[in-house]
């Protein structure tokens, strides 16, 4: 039987306390026992995860649509009638949506590719942060960090959090997409957006110490339709240090013809009509603050993986989207090892959401499945990232994004299949282009 060296690193670590940095020794294991960004090399002991191999081959030639899985047929399908053989493999929100669906909620489970990958220059960074990156006071920021991954061997939850706001996700980038709230009943009227994303390092006019010192990375997104939302733009400065400096957020609004700072585009402010939070866009995202973040460990889930038949141009949102849930003909799940963290809401902090429950990806260190509860206990949305890895970027990212309410039967889903360029990286961005001059610019309608 193979020895599970990641779980007695994770419970050595734990024992330790929530001391940030780990000694060198310890860091000597990235690219030994751990991949150079944290994740279990071996297989698990059964084989239905297998080694790490290194993920896709990176080629910037390739076109990162192209689903190289799609001769596999799914192992197995998952559905109301067969759940309880799976449910150890389920978290608690997959469970709910089968018993709020059954006739319709089904999952199709492939066989187990682990695909994730990142350039070197990322692996080495994570290497130098494990022993170099610490959590600011209330873990609400970072020091001694560079880039991305900080906490490769992560020694508690709020760590583990770091490392997916911090997660390589290909440099500079242009991406179109549409965020879709979906009604009770089906319909639905997609939002369809333009946005700029870069990190200061991938800058063209290159990196500007007392600029960028303290950003992560700059954003910015232009409502292309309706028409009643078109021109509406943010721009977003997002901060290492939150303590010392908050999120900056700008709105210009089309109709007022006005720029003004958006300090209110945080936490649990409402997104994509209501139907998701502002920190629940790339399934978490900004300060985590208002939380009590809890490792309880590692577990094997199914989670969406490899998800290109839902990016695929030949697929229609109209045939994607339908009542209470996608069609999930269109999905892919896979057996893999994730982080289990528990976020309970502290005390005297304000967020509609009392507990949050997230499963990460050990190989991507992206958020795979979230479970979101209310302040009764109750099970009240459940989220699901469908990752794919892009040759030609070198990087894993979401190729759709699910929110679900159970309550209300409505949901959000963030499509990518029917846009022109839906994902271009390496693109040429400059500073400039993320100023409130420049979304009032862009704005215009």
């Amino acid at each position: 039987m193979k020895k599970n060296i990641l779980s007695l690193v994770t419970l050595t670590l734990l024992a330790q306390g929530v001391h940030a940095k780990v000694s060198t020794q310890q860091a000597q294991q990235l690219g030994k026992n751990l991949t150079a960004i944290g994740a279990q090399i071996s297989a698990n002991d059964s084989g239905t995860i297998p080694a790490y191999t290194g993920g896709l081959a990176h080629d910037v030639n390739t076109d990162p649509y192209i689903n190289i899985y799609a001769h596999e047929a799914p192992l197995f399908t998952i559905t109301k009638a067969n759940l309880e053989q799976y449910k150890n493999n389920l978290t608690p929100g997959q469970i709910a949506m089968f018993e709020r669906y059954p006739d319709t909620y089904k999952m199709p489970i492939h066989v187990t590719h682990r695909s994730a990958s990142v350039p070197t220059a990322i692996k080495e960074k994570a290497k130098k942060n494990a022993i170099s990156a610490d959590l600011l006071a209330n873990g609400n920021g970072l020091t001694n960090f560079d880039e991305s991954i900080p906490f490769a061997i992560p020694q508690n939850g709020l760590e583990i959090i770091w490392n997916h706001i911090t997660r390589f996700r290909g440099g500079s980038s242009q991406l179109n997409r549409a965020t879709i709230p979906v009604q009770r009943d089906g319909s639905f009227t997609p939002i369809k957006v333009s946005a700029n994303y870069s990190p200061p390092q991938y800058l063209s006019d290159g990196y500007h110490a007392q600029d960028d010192k303290n950003i992560l990375f700059y954003y910015s997104s232009h409502i292309k339709s309706p028409a009643r939302l078109t021109g509406n733009v943010l721009l977003v400065h997002e901060t290492i240090d939150q303590i010392s400096e908050p999120r900056k957020a700008w709105q210009y609004n089309a109709g007022q013809r006005r720029v003004r700072r958006a300090p209110q585009i945080a936490y649990d402010s409402p997104n994509t009509e209501g139907m998701r939070t502002s920190d629940q866009v790339d399934m978490f995202n900004g300060a985590p603050d208002r939380y009590n973040w809890k490792l309880v460990g590692k577990k094997e889930i199914y989670i969406p993986y490899n998800a290109y038949k839902i990016i695929d141009k030949d697929s229609k949102y109209e045939d994607i989207i339908g009542p209470g849930h996608i069609n999930q003909s269109y999905t892919r799940y896979e057996l893999h090892r994730v982080w289990h963290v528990e976020a309970t809401l502290k005390e005297g902090a304000r967020h509609i959401y009392g507990k949050r429950v997230l499963y990460l990806d050990e190989d991507s260190w992206q958020i795979s499945v979230a479970d979101h509860y209310d302040h009764r206990g109750q099970l009240w949305r459940v989220s699901e990232g469908h990752t794919m890895q892009f040759i030609n970027a070198n990087t894993p990212w979401y190729s759709a994004i699910t929110n679900y309410d159970l309550q209300s039967g409505r949901y959000m889903a963030e499509l990518n299949s029917e846009e022109r360029h839906a994902f271009k990286f390496n693109q040429t961005l400059k500073r400039n282009d993320f100023t409130t001059a420049a979304i009032r610019r862009s704005g215009k309608r």
